[in-house]
């Protein structure tokens, strides 16, 4: 009897899953920054629900497993970043100097770059956008390497009512974020642009 696989936003990457992942990659003590990342976000994110029904820390472990699987990328802080990478946005609690204590200034600088003012947002979601994307056009490449990986993901849960104008969201992707990939020659980037494209075009038939 086949073991029905379940829908795309629904899986996550295990602890479990990431440590063998990342054993024979990382030193201990880089592992154990990994881990403890990958144990503070699931904690931030515990009660929150994506408007597709799936958990919401469920997003954050995919965006690590992108990062890991598909573009061979084992660098542990780059990887903390990716699981952390809505914490400050999610928390009322957490600073970026509370992530510089735990994780060390390079994550904390990845996550406070790519946090966005949510309560701006709320009333001026367009000076928001714009603010973030000059953001990244000056920032560490491994800042907008995270940040298409959380898109990719989006993409892939598009079809399970993630957001509430998938268009808006794609063409948003495609005139924004794209570009400034397609301005570097880091192959990351360059392959996240080609999944992205993928996604954009199955969704879009």
């Amino acid at each position: 009897m086949e073991v029905r696989q379940p829908d795309y936003h629904l899986t996550y990457l295990s602890k479990e899953e990431l440590i063998a992942r990342l054993e024979d990659k990382l030193d201990p003590i880089e592992l154990q920054k990994v881990v403890s990342a990958y144990e503070l976000a699931e904690h931030v994110h515990q009660f929150q629900v994506r408007s597709d029904g799936s958990p919401y820390f469920y997003h954050s472990t995919r965006v690590a497993k992108i990062l890991i699987d598909e573009l061979h990328i084992y660098d542990a802080d780059v990887i903390a970043a990716a699981l952390l990478h809505d914490v400050l946005e999610d928390s009322e609690v957490l600073t970026p100097a509370v992530l510089e204590y735990n994780f060390g200034p390079y994550v904390a600088y990845i996550v406070d770059t790519l946090t966005k003012d949510l309560e701006l947002q709320k009333v001026d979601p367009e000076r928001v956008e714009q603010e973030h994307i000059q953001q990244l056009q000056h920032a560490s490449e491994d800042c907008l390497i995270i940040r298409l990986a959380a898109r990719l993901d989006n993409f892939r849960s598009l079809q399970y009512n993630l957001k509430r104008n998938p268009i808006k969201y794609i063409q948003e992707t495609s005139q924004r974020y794209i570009p400034l990939a397609e301005q570097s020659s880091n192959p990351a980037l360059q392959k996240l642009v080609r999944e992205l494209k993928k996604e954009r075009n199955k969704f879009l038939g």
